[in-house]
Order: C-alpha cells, then sequence, then structure tokens
C-alpha cells in the first residue's frame, strides 16, 4: 500500500501569494498531489520558478475570457497517465476552472467552482456548472472510476460550516438553492471527506478580508476534497485535515490523505 497526501488550496493571486512565503507553505505542506484554485495568471505570467517546483511536474488552466481571473493549477509528484482541461463545454473551459489528471487508480479533477455573487446570471452559471460538471462525472462513475473532487466549491453546506448563517441565508454561498446541489452530490454517491472524519468539528477554509473575519474566526467551509463513496467505504481515504495556520491568502489549505493499492 502506497500512502498518498494531497492538498487544495485557493491561492487568490499565485503572484501575491508567492511574495507573503508561498515555496515555505508548499513545502511544509509536503504534497504528493497540490492543487490550486484562482492563480489569476496568463501562461506568459507564468515564471520558470513557479511552473518547475523541484520533484513535481505542474499543469495549468488559464482563463480567455479575461487577464488576472480564475485559473487552475496542479502540481504533482505522481506522473499522471493523462491531463485533460476542462469538459469540453467552451463557457466553462474558456475561464480555466477545471484539470483532470488521470492517476490509474483514481482520477484527480481539480475545479474553481464559479461565485454566484456577482449577478442572477452568475449564480444561474453557477448552479449550471455544477449540474454539467456532475453529469460529466457520473459518466467516470457509471464505468467504476475512483474520483476525487478537489477546489473551492464556493458554497458553505449547512449552518455548521459558517460563522453567521442566518446572517448569510440570503447570500451567495449559503443560497437555498446552492446548499440543494451540496445534498445532491452526497446523494448521488459522494462523500464530504472533512465531514466524513469530522461531523460535528466547527472548522472554516475562507475569511473576508473585511472587519478582522480571520483574525475573529468568522469564516466559511467552502473548499472541499469530495470522493466517490466506495474510496472511504474501502479504507482508501484515511484522513482530511484543514490548515488554519497557512497564511498567504484568504482561504487556508485543506487536505487528504489517501492510501492506494
Amino acid at each position: 500500500m502506497s500512502e498518498i497526501r494531497l492538498i487544495s488550496w485557493n491561492v487568490n493571486g499565485l503572484r501575491a501569494v508567492w511574495k507573503k512565503g508561498f515555496t515555505d507553505s508548499f513545502r511544509k505542506l509536503d504534497a504528493d498531489i497540490f492543487a490550486i484554485q484562482e492563480s489569476k495568471l496568463q501562461e506568459k505570467q507564468l515564471t520558470d520558478e513557479m511552473r518547475h517546483m523541484e520533484g513535481y511536474e505542474s499543469f495549468w488552466s488559464y482563463a480567455s475570457t479575461k487577464k488576472g481571473y480564475s485559473g487552475v493549477g496542479v502540481y504533482t509528484r505522481i506522473k499522471p497517465k493523462s491531463v485533460k482541461e476542462g469538459i469540453g463545454i467552451p463557457e466553462y473551459d474558456n475561464e480555466g476552472r477545471i484539470l483532470e489528471l488521470d492517476f490509474g487508480d483514481f482520477i484527480f479533477f481539480n475545479i474553481y467552482f464559479p461565485n454566484g455573487g456577482m449577478s442572477e446570471e452568475r449564480l444561474q452559471y453557477k448552479l449550471n456548472f455544477y449540474r454539467d460538471f456532475f453529469d460529466y462525472a457520473e459518466e467516470y462513475r457509471k464505468k467504476g472510476k475512483n474520483l476525487v473532487i478537489a477546489g473551492d466549491y464556493n458554497t458553505a453546506h449547512n449552518e455548521i460550516d459558517l460563522k453567521n448563517p442566518k446572517a448569510n441565508e440570503n447570500s451567495s454561498g449559503f443560497l437555498r438553492i446552492e446548499r440543494d446541489w451540496l445534498d445532491r452530490i452526497i446523494e448521488k454517491g459522494y462523500t464530504d471527506t472533512f465531514r466524513h472524519f469530522f461531523p460535528e468539528e466547527v472548522r472554516y477554509s475562507w475569511w473576508s478580508y473585511r472587519s478582522r473575519a480571520r483574525e475573529r474566526n468568522a469564516g466559511w467551509r467552502i473548499d472541499y476534497f469530495f470522493t466517490t463513496k466506495e474510496m472511504p467505504e474501502k479504507g482508501m481515504v484515511k484522513a482530511a485535515f484543514i490548515d488554519n495556520d497557512i497564511m498567504g491568502s484568504d482561504h487556508c489549505p485543506v487536505g487528504l490523505i489517501m492510501e492506494m493499492p
């Protein structure tokens, strides 16, 4: 059996977090697979230093719709069998939100799910994204594939997952219509790995930059590792964690430890 350590972190701008000690945090977290969201990079802005972390390959997807927006990347010590950007739907793929890496024993997705707070149109875009991505993932599930879906889901699932649920019940990120999608994901056969191990623990992964929210721990848990439910049932998922001690972004890293044959 081999242990695999995975990290997911919305860095809110790779260039910005790079200046705040990203490489030290990266080495401290010591992941085999390290996924970042919201890189806010175009390809020409990705430096050799960023691309070539010692001991890792890296793969990237960039937004073509506008600069300084969205974008995801994956650093990996484990060589993937294949890498794919997007799911074949241009309105999503053009925003650089999805990377898919096939590691044989499991397929890994790094996803920056949309924020629905800008307008009614963006809220609908977010809901459509959930629907269409999980329709895409379902085709793999039908084939018996193990799936690991990491990233910033931009939705707190239940009241335990944010500091002020009543005050935010009409805010995107905690709307009932958004939370219903996380219910559906679980009904479809996926497991929220952190809640699997810690059903009642209050822990957050994002804090607004306003009003000293992180200092007061007035946060939201919106960053997740979901897996197909068979993975924890088979003992392939060994631990999940949220590392509140890592600074540099308005999000903190979340992690998963798996054991593979």
